[in-house]
């Protein structure tokens, strides 16, 4: 998976440099941490600036507030999820485009087994459920890029219906991924297995090529 790049979105002001970029990186990854640690409302700037051993007005420099940081971890997370789907369906042959959603899951897994703060925050919806875009909810700014990946990938027919089915896929593999890291901290596989299973079924009965 390819280095995540810094988004423009809630920057005050946007790195050029190589050391400014390093910099709000370092930023980010102490934010992800400490979601982990202490959850959103335990967050602070002034933590996270001790953290990422970065002086308060750097953190400033760059970010109005907590909740600008946190949007862009979110904004991070999402480009790194994306790329790494992107990557996936670059490097492996799918027999069915609904086995592309079973590797959506797969990665979606895998992000809160590994990545810091991703179990806690996901997409932002722990802040505000138009982290991602202030006008839709974070989950339907995943399914339409989803949807955009699908469509490109296996020469589907871009129509509301697989747009509207891949959102209830992922509001509800949204929710019982989270059931499963609930029951056990790396994901109870009896709920992932299912969870697949339901999502395979839905898509397989709702959508038609």
């Amino acid at each position: 998976m390819s280095t995540p790049t810094v988004t423009t979105g809630p920057l005050r002001r946007v790195p050029v440099q190589g050391r400014s970029v390093a910099r709000v990186q370092r930023m980010l990854d102490a934010c992800a941490e400490l979601v982990d640690e202490v959850g959103y409302e335990g967050l602070t700037t002034t933590l996270l600036a001790e953290r990422a051993e970065v002086a308060i007005g750097s953190v400033y420099q760059f970010f109005p507030d907590k909740r600008a940081i946190v949007q862009a971890l979110a904004m991070r997370n999402m480009d790194a999820y994306l790329q790494g789907l992107s990557d996936r369906f670059g490097s492996e042959t799918f027999a069915h485009w609904w086995d592309g959603v079973d590797a959506a899951i797969d990665i979606f897994i895998q992000m809160h087994r590994s990545v810091p703060g991703f179990r806690t925050l996901h997409f932002g919806d722990v802040v505000d459920v138009h982290l991602l875009d202030i006008e839709r909810d974070n989950n339907a700014v995943i399914a339409e890029r989803l949807a955009e990946l699908l469509v490109d990938q296996f020469q589907l027919m871009d129509r509301a219906r697989l747009r509207f089915s891949l959102e209830i896929s992922v509001e509800a593999a949204d929710a019982l991924i989270k059931l499963a890291f609930r029951r056990d901290q790396n994901g109870d596989e009896s709920v992932l297995t299912e969870a697949k299973a339901l999502i395979r079924e839905y898509l397989h009965r709702a959508v038609t090529n």
